[in-house]
């Protein structure tokens, strides 16, 4: 079942690479409880199907590091990224896109938490197995405000312009 508007959040975990050793994040992956890191914020999330492909690194990706000023602005605490990709790819990814502190890179490794959203797709035809859908969604201390998934291989309604409207 496909997650939508005014549900909480599935329990789960995401993968982030840390570029920088902190208080309780040590340096290279780290897996986080999706609960923990939502609680009491506001965040834009928006998922794709994978880290260095065309319409994610060309339009997606660079479209929430660009706006990223105006979305917090309207009260924005943090932008995920998630993708179906190990915790190493998507810091990579980060680094090239120049999201690193701008957008939170979160790996699905296995796409358990795409299953779980209800938001995974089959890309097996490409080449490339379980993934996730493009979308995006606002989410308010855990439960989803706004939802918004494309259609058919478009690129119409996950892109920041979209989310900053409904923030």
């Amino acid at each position: 079942m496909t997650i939508k508007i005014g549900d909480t959040l599935p329990e789960g975990t995401l993968s982030e690479f840390i570029e920088t050793e902190t208080e309780g994040c040590s340096l290279g992956p780290n897996t986080f409880q999706v609960k923990d890191l939502v609680k009491g914020k506001k965040i834009a999330i928006f998922g794709l199907p994978g880290a260095y492909t065309p319409t994610c690194s060309a339009q997606h990706v660079p479209g929430y590091v660009q706006h990223a000023d105006a979305l917090k602005a309207k009260g924005v605490d943090e932008i995920w990224c998630i993708s179906v990709n190990d915790a190493f790819v998507m810091g990579a990814w980060g680094r090239d896109q120049k999201a690193t502190g701008i957008v939170r890179m979160m790996a699905d490794g296995n796409a358990a938490y795409s299953k779980a959203l209800g938001l995974d797709a089959d890309f097996s035809k490409f080449g490339m197995g379980t993934r996730s859908q493009r979308y995006s969604m606002l989410v308010v201390d855990g439960v989803v405000t706004q939802l918004n998934v494309e259609q058919g291989g478009k690129f119409e309604v996950s892109n920041a312009e979209t989310m900053l409207a409904q923030a």
